[in-house]
């Protein structure tokens, strides 16, 4: 390539960049070299206080996102994050944690990451920038037309999150993309645009701060909101957790309790019972029906512990 073409191209991205909110000079922190350690941490603090009223001006989008993964869901499909550096980190943290708190399959939330596995922890030099890599960790999770594609990208311009959108959207997928920037291809590909305005960054560019703060807000909600419609919660009790290690185990003990008003010793003795369940633990307190009949009674119910109850 000609050092002409390469300066060229330069120009162009220059250019771009110049018109993403997200890359834009923040005027409130021009003096942030100047100042004590309170002083740099408070300016700070104050952009960050812009991040949620941000993201609730978006609850629209992100709810009509909502619904679709939870359709995916009852049919079988997945909910799969892409993206690059600390959007792809941002995606793969969010999924990660889904298995262990509401014990669903570690494919039934997926993220995926510019550069695979070694990305997670160190920059993987131009795989942002590659579009067949994008297409080709799709096609080795075996996307299909059932799952919804979540693209993040906080810049809205990263090829290989574009290039996702676009092939998931050619295989019939609902795509939504996830940006801090409104006048973006990520938020023209896909089906829905979630985009919170964060607005320029403490320090110029390092998307990682208030952009990566309202992208893991918007994260959350997407997954957490689905577990909660599709059954997974009871009040505001993660009975579905999976009892993996011994803090899980007391939480499940704990979430017995709190669910039924009951004793300890009856809380164990339940999830005994239940095979370490608690849900099923706690409608067998609720019920007083026998393990085998409250599994009968959870599954009419379609898993969904409150009608159970009712029912």
């Amino acid at each position: 390539m000609s050092p002409e073409h390469v300066f060229k191209q330069q120009r162009e991205l220059l250019e771009e960049l110049n018109g993403i909110v997200s890359e834009g000079q923040n005027p409130d922190t021009l003096d942030i070299d100047l100042l004590s350690s309170t002083e740099i941490l408070t300016k700070i603090n104050n952009e960050d206080h812009k991040v949620a009223g941000a993201v609730k001006l978006v609850i629209p989008q992100i709810s009509e996102a909502v619904d679709h993964v939870v359709e995916a869901f009852q049919q079988g499909g997945r909910l799969i994050y892409i993206g690059a550096g600390t959007s792809g980190r941002l995606g793969i943290l969010d999924a990660v944690e889904c298995a262990p708190t509401y014990s669903v399959s570690d494919q039934q939330v997926l993220g995926i990451i510019a550069g695979g596995d070694t990305a997670v922890k160190k920059a993987v030099e131009g795989a942002e920038d590659s579009t067949t890599f994008a297409i080709e960790d799709l096609k080795n999770a075996n996307l299909t037309s059932k799952d919804v594609v979540v693209g993040i990208a906080a810049s809205g311009r990263t090829p290989y999150v574009c290039s996702a959108i676009e092939y998931a959207k050619s295989l019939g997928c609902v795509t939504v993309g996830v940006t801090c920037n409104p006048d973006s291809a990520v938020m023209r590909l896909p089906q829905i645009g979630i985009c919170p305005v964060v607005g320029a960054e403490a320090v110029t560019g390092s998307t990682r701060m208030k952009s990566g703060t309202a992208q893991k807000l918007v994260l959350n909600m997407l997954s957490t909101a689905s577990m909660i419609r599709t059954g997974k919660v009871y009040k505001n009790l993660m009975v579905d957790v999976n009892a993996s290690n011994e803090k899980l185990h007391a939480r499940a003990i704990r979430i017995v309790m709190q669910a039924t008003e009951c004793s300890q010793q009856q809380a164990v003795d339940a999830l005994k019972q239940a095979e370490q369940s608690a849900k099923l633990a706690i409608l067998i307190v609720l019920t007083g029906k026998p393990a085998p009949e409250a599994k009968q009674l959870l599954s009419k119910a379609g898993g969904f512990l409150r009608k159970a109850v009712e029912e």
